[in-house]
């Protein structure tokens, strides 16, 4: 991605540390972090420093790799299984997550007990899942792009920009390619209350590369979608089912729903790290519940009467029923048969 004209990932592996752009700092400061230790990468997953289920997916690797290089020799294999559980833990929502440590570990213990080859190869599993994902996101764009029509109005919802996939994006990515080869189009930026990360993010993103946009409150979309001001929407996911059902960032479902009423195309832009082929409908997804002061709160300023509760819901379950189609690396393919297509095509 473009920040200030030059090119950056959104976290990468420099000289022992996991190097991050800190989410919750944008779009007012940019700083980027270094991380070097396991535990260190559950905390900033945890309080998103990182954010998007692709990016925390490759956090969730690279923190497997640290806990690979700093276990001692005697405890190697707890290490590594504590460090696993750890990570797993942190966000319970995003599959991504558990891919990616999952990939790192189960490489890893194949190589016990040669300790030192079974260090190099955490770091070679990390770093091959990293790029994975960042190719599997670049050809999410290419093979969206077509779906975007020349003066398109496009709504989206939460980040799926390059801050939440290491690079290029998954709904972002799409607008990206599209935008290259017909720069007229339009996006409306859902702000997603309580966090902002399209205020915050994708808006910056946006920005960063002159890609015309303009934000909105949550509950403006209804008033854009009455007007017919909104030609397609493309969103992330979280964790995609084998039936087609998909987990997204609180507020998807409401987007979907709407978009069906005023029969405007809904689509899930996803690598195939967010499909989890274990998991038969959306009612299976754990769902995330956060802090209720990111409600009632904002950066220490109250928003909200005191002590009345609040409930923070931090994703949301759309059944496939109302989903045009599942944006892949590997085809644009029905919600229903995404997961059985892809299984086909490995």
């Amino acid at each position: 991605m473009k920040i200030d004209n030059k090119d950056y990932r959104s976290l990468w592996f420099e000289e022992g540390k996991l190097m991050m752009i800190d989410q919750n700092k944008l779009p007012f400061e940019f700083e980027i972090k270094a991380f070097d230790d396991h535990v260190e990468v559950m905390e900033a997953i945890r309080v998103m420093t990182v954010r998007g289920a692709p990016a925390i997916g490759v956090a969730g690797a690279y923190g497997m790799a640290l806990a690979a290089m700093n276990a001692d020799e005697s405890g190697f294999r707890g290490t590594l299984r504590k460090a696993h559980e750890e990570l797993c833990s942190c966000r319970p929502t995003a599959i991504d997550l558990r891919s990616g440590v999952d990939h790192v570990y189960e490489s890893t213990i194949k190589f016990i007990p040669n300790i030192e080859h079974a260090r190099k190869v955490a770091l070679l599993a990390a770093e091959e899942f990293a790029e994975r994902v960042v190719n599997e996101c670049y050809k999410i764009g290419q093979m969206g792009a077509s779906l975007i029509k020349p003066g398109a109005r496009i709504l989206t919802h939460c980040n799926a920009g390059a801050l939440a996939t290491v690079d290029h994006g998954t709904a972002l990515a799409v607008i990206r390619a599209a935008f290259a080869k017909n720069p007229d189009l339009f996006v409306y930026v859902d702000e997603t209350r309580p966090r902002l990360q399209g205020a915050r993010l994708t808006a910056w993103e946006l920005h960063q590369e002159g890609i015309p946009h303009a934000i909105i409150a949550d509950s403006a979309a209804g008033y854009y979608f009455s007007q017919g001001e909104i030609d397609i929407v493309i969103t992330g996911a979280d964790r995609i089912c084998t039936n087609g059902d998909i987990a997204n960032k609180i507020g998807t479902y409401e987007k979907a729903v709407l978009a069906h009423v005023h029969e405007v195309p809904f689509y899930i832009a996803a690598p195939l790290s967010t499909f989890d082929l274990y998991c038969p409908k959306g009612a299976d997804i754990p769902i995330e519940f956060r802090e209720p002061e990111e409600i009632t709160e904002f950066e220490g300023v109250k928003l909200a009467n005191v002590g009345s509760p609040a409930l923070n819901p931090a994703f949301d379950i759309t059944p496939a029923e109302y989903i045009d189609g599942i944006i892949t690396p590997c085809g644009v393919f029905e919600a229903r048969d995404a997961a059985r297509k892809l299984g086909e095509l490995s």
